[in-house]
C-alpha cells in the first residue's frame, strides 16, 4: 500500500490532530519541481477516512512525485462532530425570500480558510510553489477547497488545481464571497485556475440543484467554464469510486506533471 506515511512538520492547532503527511514514492531532486495535494475530508470524518485515496494512488504508481497532506478538522459543538464549519440545511426554501435563506457559518469557514492557507504555507516553505499545489476536498471538504481558492488573500487563483468531490461552494445565494474577495483585494474576475468537479447521480446529501448553483456562483465570479472539468457517475451516491479517482489522476497528470530534474 506504498510506503510507510511520515509526518511532515505542519502546523497544530488548537490542539488539532496533525494532518496526514504521505511522502512522494519517487521524490525530485529539486523542490521547486515536486508538487502536493492536500486533501480535506467531510463532515464527521477524519484524515484517515481519506488516507486510502492517496494508498491507491502510491499502491498503483499513479502520481509517485507527489506528497499528500491530508488534514483534521477540530470538533465542531454544532455539528457535535468533527467540522470544518457548523453544517447548513439543504433543505428547499424560497429564493426570493432573502429571510429563508439558511445562514452559513461565515466565521467559521473564514477560520478554515486560514488554516488551509498555513497549511499551503508550510507546502511553500518546504520549496513547493503554489502552482505546483492541489487543493481539495470531499464533500464540506469540497466547499473549504473551493472557497479558499476564491476568496484567500495569499493564494486565490495562484494554484496549479482545486478538486471538489461530491460537494460544493458555499454562499452560492448572497453576495458574500464577492465582499471576501473584496476584503481581500482581489480582482472581481477569479481566473484560470483548473478545477475538478465530481457528484454521483443519486448524491442524497448535496442536491443536484446545489451543485447546479454552485456551477452558476462560480460562472458569475468569473471563472472560465473551459477551465472547469465536469464529471456525473451514473447511479453513485455521496461517494468516492474507481471511475472517480481514475479521472482524478488524469486531471492531476495534466496540472501537476513530473518534471525533470
Amino acid at each position: 500500500m506504498g510506503s510507510i506515511p511520515r509526518r511532515m512538520t505542519l502546523p497544530v492547532v488548537n490542539g488539532r490532530q496533525d494532518p496526514i503527511y504521505k511522502a512522494p514514492l519517487a521524490p525530485v531532486s529539486d523542490p521547486a519541481h515536486g508538487c502536493a495535494f492536500i486533501l480535506i475530508h467531510g463532515l464527521g470524518d477524519s484524515a484517515t477516512g481519506l488516507e486510502d485515496i492517496a494508498n491507491q494512488f502510491q499502491s498503483n504508481g499513479k502520481m509517485p512525485h507527489m506528497h499528500w497532506v491530508i488534514p483534521n478538522a477540530l470538533f465542531n459543538k454544532d455539528a457535535m462532530a468533527a467540522a470544518w464549519f457548523a453544517p447548513t440545511s439543504f433543505a428547499p426554501f424560497d429564493a426570493s425570500r432573502p429571510d429563508t435563506i439558511p445562514k452559513e457559518d461565515e466565521a467559521g469557514m473564514r477560520e478554515t480558510v486560514q488554516y488551509i492557507e498555513s497549511l499551503i504555507d508550510a507546502c511553500v516553505k518546504k520549496g513547493i510553489p503554489p502552482q505546483r499545489i492541489v487543493l481539495g476536498g470531499f464533500s464540506q471538504g469540497c466547499a473549504m477547497a473551493l472557497l479558499t481558492d476564491f476568496t484567500s488573500s495569499k493564494y486565490a487563483g495562484r494554484l496549479a488545481g482545486v478538486v471538489g468531490l461530491s460537494g460544493y461552494l458555499p454562499f452560492v445565494y448572497g453576495r458574500e464571497i464577492e465582499n471576501m474577495r473584496a476584503h481581500a483585494s482581489l480582482p472581481p474576475a477569479h481566473g484560470e485556475v483548473p478545477v475538478f468537479l465530481s457528484r454521483g447521480t443519486t448524491d442524497d446529501v448535496v442536491p443536484k440543484r446545489i451543485w447546479m448553483q454552485t456551477l452558476k456562483k462560480m460562472e458569475s465570479l468569473g471563472l472560465n467554464a473551459d477551465a472547469i472539468e465536469m464529471h456525473e457517475y451514473e447511479g453513485l451516491g455521496h461517494e468516492v469510486s474507481g471511475d472517480v479517482l481514475s479521472d482524478l489522476s488524469k486531471f492531476l497528470t495534466r496540472i501537476v506533471p513530473r518534471l525533470e530534474d
